[in-house]
């Protein structure tokens, strides 16, 4: 294939970061690009290999793979490749190949190094070690609204399957979306065509709404790629409808995906999710150290990294709830199985134990305790076996107190912020951390919004809140040190997930309490309370870039113990960081140190 001036003018124009360049800047580069025709299956360099320059694919996809021939990433059209390398010796850390017929740009080494000094926006855009948190274009940090498609396809519930499947094969599209009113009410795809119309000789004219799956799962525009795929690797699936709220936005695909540094996660979900017992998930989530070190090495953000762990056990959750119904039959009255703690906040590392509970159906009565007990006892048992230890405070269903009817939670919640005692703050701290893992939903919809709203009104539960979140305290210590571990297994050690990131943890919940946030993920918390004006945009910033430097610190500490053959934890010495790393995780450190000062004295909203 071959490109003209005016053909690599426009395709440049529409990648970053050639479209922020100056027009003479941009006119200087395009001789320097030499079109590069590969068929699928070709090496284009190999580890070790010097590199010719910056690659750029115009059209196809492309493997990269680390030194031990395990694939990072799947690169497809307009993304880039090989720039680390041309930026130290012009060796290959990495090796590619095309995976299907491709064309590449590739722009000389020379034009590359001149682009970069001459050019900030590109410097800034390829030079990602200095940023902290790097952003790139793959599947696992790109929200569901760049990948959707926006103008599904539509019809009424009254719609015959003739009509449906004409206006499907109009649009070349496999799947209708069933919508009242632009509500969502349901989803056909030709296998339910070809399944329950031709092969139950089902006449023509029958109502779409006979044959749709009604109420399908669906996710948000604020969802991630990797969501859709792990629901669909759960569930075989192969399309997930968008909304907002009820209303229908958008739908994506599998067609629409493509597997980039996800991949690898999604495989130990699905592995789990048709896994026969919990032994067999255990030798899947034996994996998750590993790929730890994969999405840490390869550039993934922590609240990414931390995500795409957590779905792993929410998989795992969901298969042995769905064992334990197999083994003890449906159950007697709906319940919801919530997870708290890390999990429900989405937060998980490679350290995690489990914190969960059961929310029951009003119409229960003492005659199913046996039932939900054997259930508790069999999900917490399998968790344990898949590396996800007992709670040592017992912040589990399997204990009576954690496993009770929707008003006796209600009375939890409300006794808890009428008398804000020690315990109950302790308590009600974990407890505004929960997340439905599996079950029936609604159970946890009102009694949320209800909590929230009788919890903000009370200040004096908001401000015993607040004095609890203040126990826990960056290590600062004088002289611009740090205030490290004194004795101890973990003596002269920064523990960094109590005092680094369980000060910002604490700080998000007491924002989401004051402006009643439905939130739970932490940055997501810290991102709404800007939003609601509850934290000022500077404070914001200041607190958002802190938590990620002490949230990536973490993870990359812990990626390092695993690549040196050691259990992860969470106690870093400052000594083996280097000088300019402590001088910002010190910065950081002050930064929250600062946020919890000004919550303290009444001024969460920083100017």
């Amino acid at each position: 294939m071959a490109l003209d001036t005016a053909a690599l003018r426009r395709f440049l124009s529409s990648v970053h970061p050639y479209d922020a360049l100056p027009e003479e800047a941009l006119s200087g580069l395009l001789p320097a690009f030499r079109v590069q025709n590969m068929a699928a299956g070709e090496d284009i360099y190999r580890l070790g290999d010097p590199l010719e320059g910056l690659y750029l694919i115009h059209s196809g996809s492309v493997a990269v793979r680390d030194q031990n021939a395990v694939q990072i990433s799947q690169l497809g059209p307009r993304n880039s490749f090989g720039e680390r390398g041309l930026g130290r010796d012009g060796i290959a850390a990495t090796s590619a190949r095309t995976l299907e017929d491709t064309v590449l740009l590739v722009l000389p080494k020379s034009d590359f190094l001149r682009l970069v000094e001459t050019q900030p926006e590109a410097a800034k855009f390829f030079d990602r070690s200095r940023s902290p948190r790097p952003k790139r274009p793959d599947l696992a940090t790109s929200p569901v609204e760049t990948l959707m498609a926006r103008d599904p396809l539509t019809c009424g519930p009254s719609a015959t399957v003739r009509d449906a499947a004409k206006a499907m094969a109009e649009r070349h599209v496999s799947s209708i979306c069933i919508t009242d009113g632009g509500v969502l009410r349901g989803i056909a795809t030709i296998r339910d065509l070809s399944g329950k119309v031709v092969a139950g000789a089902l006449p023509y004219d029958t109502p779409i709404a006979q044959v749709m799956t009604p109420d399908p799962l669906s996710l948000p525009p604020s969802a991630i790629g990797s969501d859709v795929l792990h629901i669909m690797m759960e569930r075989r699936i192969g399309h997930v409808p968008v909304c907002t709220g009820q209303t229908l936005v958008g739908i994506v695909t599998q067609t629409d995906l493509t597997r980039f540094q996800a991949t690898s996660s999604a495989e130990l979900v699905s592995e789990i999710a048709h896994a026969s017992d919990a032994q067999e998930m255990a030798r899947v989530t034996a994996r998750i150290p590993q790929l730890l070190v994969q999405l840490v090495g390869t550039g993934n953000r922590h609240e990414v990294v931390t995500r795409l762990i957590t779905d792993i056990a929410d998989t795992a959750t969901r298969r042995l709830l769905a064992l334990a119904e197999k083994r003890l039959g449906p159950p007697p009255v709906p319940y919801l199985w919530l997870a708290c703690g890390s999990q429900g906040r989405q937060e998980q590392t490679g350290v995690s134990d489990q914190d969960n509970c059961l929310m029951l159906d009003d119409r229960y009565s003492e005659e199913d305790a046996p039932y939900f007990k054997a259930l508790a006892q069999f999900v917490c048992d399998g968790l344990n076996t898949c590396g996800y230890v007992y709670c040592p405070g017992d912040m589990m269903a399997t204990s009576p107190r954690w496993r009770q009817p929707v008003s006796i939670w209600k009375t939890y919640f409300k006794g808890w912020i009428s008398k804000p005692s020690p315990e109950a703050q302790m308590l009600a701290s974990v407890m505004f951390d929960l997340r439905p893992i599996g079950g029936t939903a609604s159970l946890f919809e009102n009694l949320q919004d209800q909590t929230l709203a009788l919890a903000a009104k009370n200040s004096i539960f908001v401000a015993h809140m607040l004095s609890n979140s203040l126990k826990h305290t960056p290590p600062l210590g004088l002289l611009r040190g740090f205030a490290t571990i004194r004795n101890g297994e973990h003596k002269n050690t920064l523990d960094l997930k109590h005092n680094g990131v369980v000060p910002v943890v604490d700080l998000g919940r007491i924002y989401a309490l004051q402006a009643q946030l439905n939130a739970v993920n932490t940055r997501a918390r810290l991102e709404a309370a800007q939003a609601a004006g509850v934290l000022s945009a500077s404070g914001g910033r200041d607190l958002l870039d802190a938590y990620d430097l002490i949230a990536e610190t973490r993870l990359e500490h812990q990626a390092a113990q695993i690549r040196a053959g050691e259990a992860p934890n969470n106690y870093l010495a400052p000594s083996s960081l280097s000088d300019f790393e402590r001088s910002h995780l010190r910065d950081a450190f002050v930064v929250v140190k600062s946020l919890q000062a000004a919550a303290g004295h009444g001024k969460a909203m920083l100017s």
